[in-house]
């Protein structure tokens, strides 16, 4: 199996939940397949692809909120 659908196939595997970020990873694994498959092991070994849709930072909040009938609610982002 080729690098980029072993890279796809884990994502699907991990992040099933988020079909938004799957499309646009596959998009953007698909523009790039032709570099990737031209230097595969050298891409493979410096694990590029797994690099490229890790982020390297994360800001997460929440927000509590009461509604009409006086429930609190709590939305994390």
């Amino acid at each position: 199996m080729a690098y980029v659908d072993e890279v796809m196939e884990f994502l699907k595997k991990r992040d099933g939940n988020e079909p938004e970020f799957l499309q646009a990873v596959s998009e953007v694994f698909d523009s790039l397949r032709p570099v990737i498959e031209a230097n595969e092991e050298q891409y493979r070994r410096l694990a590029l692809l797994e690099r490229l849709v890790e982020p390297e930072r994360i800001f997460r909040f929440r927000v509590p909120w009461i509604d009409d009938n006086g429930q609190v609610h709590v939305n994390r982002a």
